[in-house]
């Protein structure tokens, strides 16, 4: 794959300056960092980012995250890995990720409300957006993943 630009976060300093900054907000927002990585690669997955799920899949097993935990994600649904508050999360990121097919349901608004306060929904939705916005840029712009790494996991 050839991008498209080379270097965009060069041709759009301020940009990626506030994008930067949201990102730095989030990550002390309180949410646990495990579960907000775990969304952004989900949305990756969804947006087919081979970027963005380098990545989170990078930092998640950094952090201690499982293997398996990693290989199931794409099937959540029919895992019991993930927790009650995860499943939430996940869901309310699938249907923000397609809000265009979904509208975001209001029952995937309810399990956020069981599982979340309203600051942490908040805090959730930005975290969802902001994945989205970095998948569109690197898949627009056709960004490659690092490769140096992965012959060595492989």
């Amino acid at each position: 794959m050839t991008p498209r630009i080379q270097n965009p976060h060069a041709l759009a300093p301020k940009t990626i300056k506030a994008m930067m900054g949201l990102e730095a907000t989030l990550a002390e927002s309180g949410l646990d960092h495990m579960l907000l990585e775990l969304i952004k690669l989900r949305a990756s997955q969804i947006n087919g980012c081979a970027f963005c799920i380098h990545m989170h899949t990078t930092d998640l097993r950094k952090h201690g995250e499982s293997e398996m935990r990693l290989y199931m994600l794409n099937a959540w649904r029919e895992s019991t890995l993930y927790t009650e508050r995860e499943r939430a999360a996940l869901a309310w990121t699938e249907a923000l990720t397609r809000v265009a097919e979904t509208g975001a349901p209001d029952s995937d608004f309810d399990l956020m409300k069981a599982a979340f306060t309203d600051e942490e929904i908040v805090q959730l939705t930005f975290a969802i957006g902001s994945i989205n916005v970095w998948n569109r840029l690197q898949v627009g712009l056709r960004a490659a993943h690092p490769e140096d790494d992965i012959r060595d996991v492989a």
